[in-house]
């Protein structure tokens, strides 16, 4: 029956049926072009020889990649993947002018290290043999451990924000243990904002935990800002100092006490091992704020000793940690803790901005990280990961510390309990006027349970932690 309608139809008005045939035909051509171009589009914006070659492009969330030396030597240069990756090499973009006369002429341009862009198939660098790699290239095509624990153990000029300025601080920070933990020791060497003479009011803190009894001691000083930022990590305050010989990090101290009595002395020396750093990360805000966070030495053995008056302790046989932090911190909290095990390194963390950062309508707590090194790198990252405090009453003491970290390829659980802690009051200017609060260095052990690709930990050790309150 509908058959025989549209034949009638076809017969009684065959013009307008061929105009309406081949306009339906027409469209239906046009929109299978379309999608035939937009394939093709999409394919060839996927192509790496449009990108320069290779077939993986790493990038960070805000276009430039901090960290990257440290991510082609440690990460794609050591096992597990060194093995697959056929060359990487870094690159960068920028807008250049070119002035002829009086006309302008704006151009993109990409540069890189010519030998790892031809390792990575660049067809522009492989036809033009003149490009050869400069003296400088070397820090990337073959970077020493030690000149990569210098770049990523850097000062930082202070970003020109005005309204922040006055809680700026940067510190190298050091905690370590004896085997059977009966000896701690956390320390910190500080520089915080401009003091109005033009120098940098720094600091350095030692808390030293034996047997239960903690003790502090302390040292103050104005430093230049050019040595910070020439030298650092090397640094040279109020009589104390750090030295950074190899891959070895030489602290010598002398401080005096916080609660009166003998002051402090001792050289301590801390080995980092090569590969087994978390590379330099920055979180960003609104109003310039900013906020870098990165591990030089997750894990590593500590030898020396500390001297105070009648008292003397040996460091020899202790492991050792090492991170470095910068920003501005008025109004800034966070929750962070390390513990390693058999040559694995768990770190986990946590900042919270202050609230004039966060842009509207966003919680003020950003998601928790858990890093995982091993002896050859990295092995495994989080960047969604749970992590909930515990305690018998509301904002009192933490008595665990529960970390959930499930992405492909990990799936832990961690639960610190705390065994001691050191209580600090901070409301000063390295913490900025945002309300004192209570800064707690947390003693934890440490049971770790999950998978790390295809393989099972479970074990406990003894940690470290720290939080608010």
């Amino acid at each position: 029956m509908t058959f025989r309608l549209v034949l009638r139809t076809l017969l009684a008005r065959p013009v307008r049926a061929a105009v309406l045939a081949g306009g339906f035909g027409f469209g239906i051509a046009v929109m299978a072009a379309l999608l035939g171009v937009g394939e093709v589009i999409v394919g060839q914006s996927r192509s790496p020889a449009l990108r320069g070659g290779g077939d993986l492009v790493v990038a960070g969330r805000a276009g430039e990649l901090h960290g990257a030396r440290f991510l082609l030597a440690s990460v794609l240069g050591a096992p597990p993947l060194a093995a697959r990756v056929a060359g990487a090499s870094p690159t960068v973009r920028q807008t250049l002018y070119l002035v002829q006369g009086g006309q302008v002429t704006r151009l993109r341009a990409r540069g890189g290290v010519p030998s790892l862009e031809r390792s990575a198939g660049d067809p522009e660098t492989a036809a033009v043999a003149e490009w050869q790699d400069a003296p400088a290239d070397r820090a990337w095509t073959a970077p020493r451990p030690d000149d990569l624990l210098r770049a990523m153990d850097r000062f930082h000029p202070i970003p020109d924000v005005p309204a922040r300025a006055g809680s700026w601080a940067e510190w190298l920070y050091f905690n370590g243990q004896s085997p059977d933990g009966s000896v701690r020791f956390y320390l910190t060497f500080m520089a915080g904002p401009r003091t109005p003479a033009g120098q940098r009011a720094a600091g350095v803190r030692l808390q030293l935990e034996q047997a239960g009894r903690v003790r502090s001691f302390s040292a103050r000083a104005d430093v230049p800002e050019p040595a910070l930022l020439e030298r650092a990590p090397e640094l040279d305050i109020a009589g104390n100092r750090v030295r950074l010989d190899g891959l070895q990090y030489r602290i010598a101290l002398d401080l005096a006490s916080e609660q009166g009595g003998p002051g402090l002395t001792g050289e301590m020396t801390l080995a980092a091992i090569a590969g087994r750093s978390v590379p330099p990360f920055v979180v960003r805000g609104r109003g310039g704020w900013i906020s870098g966070y990165v591990v030089p030495v997750l894990s590593g053995p500590v030898s020396g000793t500390l001297s105070s008056g009648t008292l003397r302790v040996s460091l020899d046989g202790a492991t050792g940690y090492h991170d470095h932090n910068w920003g501005f911190w008025q109004g800034v909290s966070w929750q962070w803790g390390q513990v390693s095990h058999e040559g694995l390194s768990f770190l986990y963390g946590r900042i919270i901005p202050p609230a004039d950062a966060v842009p509207p309508g966003e919680g003020g707590r950003l998601p928790g990280i858990v890093a995982v090194i091993g002896p050859g790198g990295p092995l495994a990252f989080a960047r969604n990961a749970v992590i909930e405090e515990t305690s018998s009453t509301p904002g009192g003491r933490p008595e665990t510390v529960r970390i959930v970290a499930r992405e492909p390829g990990l799936d832990l659980q961690i639960e610190a309990r705390v065994q001691g802690l050191i209580r600090t009051r901070r409301g000063g200017p390295e913490l900025g006027a945002g309300g004192a609060r209570d800064f707690l260095q947390l003693r934890a052990s440490y049971r770790v349970i999950g998978k790390i690709g295809d393989e099972t930990v479970d074990f406990t050790a003894p940690g470290a932690a720290e939080t608010f309150r």
